[in-house]
């Protein structure tokens, strides 16, 4: 009985801490607070390229807008990459570290690290931005060969944004 009561416990445990925890490695630095968490639903966006004879699709640019909890548009993430607020303030980033959580389904959990800002606002503060529970996003498996050079392709994707400040 005691057993049956301990497999019942850890099953209600994890049920309770089913939410998905960020990588160590691309946790931000100790001191950052998340100001905005937002739900992005879009393309990624990929081009025919070659290189030694060889063809790929090649990542261009995310082209996603950016939803709060109550499903209402609070921003876009374009070409940059570039996260812009609704009222007009944003931030380019660079990659700093990913996590390939599920790479045969959905594109890399990301840090982010902002090196540029541009208007006052939500995003004038943000130092840091995690890429999470992501779905989709991934390059195309065919159809970039000779013929389709310089084409462009669009993959739809979804992922959720943390914007944090210290």
């Amino acid at each position: 009985m005691i057993k049956k009561i301990m497999f019942v416990w850890g099953v209600l445990l994890g049920t309770v801490n089913a939410d998905p925890s960020i990588p160590e490695q691309i946790r931000v630095p100790a001191g950052n607070k998340p100001v905005l968490s937002a739900h992005a639903k879009g393309d990624q966006i990929y081009q025919c390229s070659v290189d030694n004879n060889k063809y790929f699709w090649k990542i261009q640019a995310p082209d996603a807008r950016l939803y709060d909890a109550q499903g209402q548009i609070v921003g876009n993430h374009y070409a940059g990459p570039i996260w812009e607020y609704k009222e007009g303030s944003r931030v380019v980033g660079r990659v700093v570290n990913k996590a390939d959580i599920a790479p045969e389904t959905s594109i890399s959990w990301l840090l982010v690290e902002v090196i540029e800002h541009k208007g006052n606002g939500l995003f004038s503060n943000v130092k840091y931005i995690n890429r999470v529970n992501t779905h989709g996003g991934l390059p195309p498996l065919s159809g970039c060969d000779a013929n389709h050079l310089g084409s462009e392709k669009r993959v739809p994707y979804t992922a959720d944004y943390i914007f944090y400040a210290n």
